[in-house]
């Protein structure tokens, strides 16, 4: 069985480390075909600063096996609407612009997600993206952004979470990924029907 952490509650460098390298090697792992495709220790090192900046501000999920090996993670930032998110950098355009960000209650970044393909457990992709939009089901003025797989993306559609297109793919950590925006009436039937996979812990 795994065991949900959820977050870290005394974060060390070591662990976001060992975040960053997960997210990356499970990405790429998915995506590339050889390791010469890319630059494994500049991702992972962009990464981890990213992190670091966000950290304050964030909730970090994370599932672990026996041996206390990441397979699964996931991490929500609430957007102080300052701070650059990797929206920004990847995609090149402000996410206030956005009308229904400007005018949100509470704007909740989603970035990080991966899952080994090691992981037993066969509710582990709906587990953490009910913690990821948990917030934006606080609220019906709140809003979701994230940059996903296309391949991601056409799942949640399929479960149920149903993410609006706000921009053209483009190739990040080994894959074509889409920026998105999360509104809370298209996930609040998904968090309704399942949420009990995270309540009953």
């Amino acid at each position: 069985m795994t065991n949900v952490q959820v977050p870290f509650t005394s974060p060390r460098e070591h662990q976001i480390h060992e975040l960053a390298n997960f997210i990356v090697y499970e990405n790429y792992k998915h995506h590339s075909q050889t390791k010469r495709e890319y630059n494994f220790e500049k991702s992972v090192d962009e990464i981890l600063q990213e992190e670091k900046k966000f950290f304050k501000d964030s909730k970090i999920f994370t599932v672990r096996d026996k041996s206390n090996q990441i397979v699964g993670c996931i991490r929500t930032l609430n957007w102080n609407y300052y701070d650059e998110l990797p929206m920004q950098k990847i995609f090149g355009f402000n996410p206030i612009l956005i009308p229904k960000v400007a005018t949100s209650n509470q704007v909740i970044h989603i970035g990080r997600f991966a899952v080994s393909k090691n992981a037993k457990d066969k509710n582990l992709f709906k587990k953490l993206m009910l913690h990821a939009i948990k917030q934006i089901c606080d609220h019906k003025l709140n809003i979701g952004l994230a940059e996903c797989d296309s391949k991601l993306l056409r799942i949640m559609n399929l479960l149920g979470i149903k993410a609006k297109r706000i921009g053209n793919p483009k190739m990040y950590l080994g894959s074509e990924t889409i920026p998105i925006t999360i509104e809370y009436i298209g996930v609040i039937d998904f968090y309704h029907k399942n949420k009990h996979l995270i309540t009953a812990n």
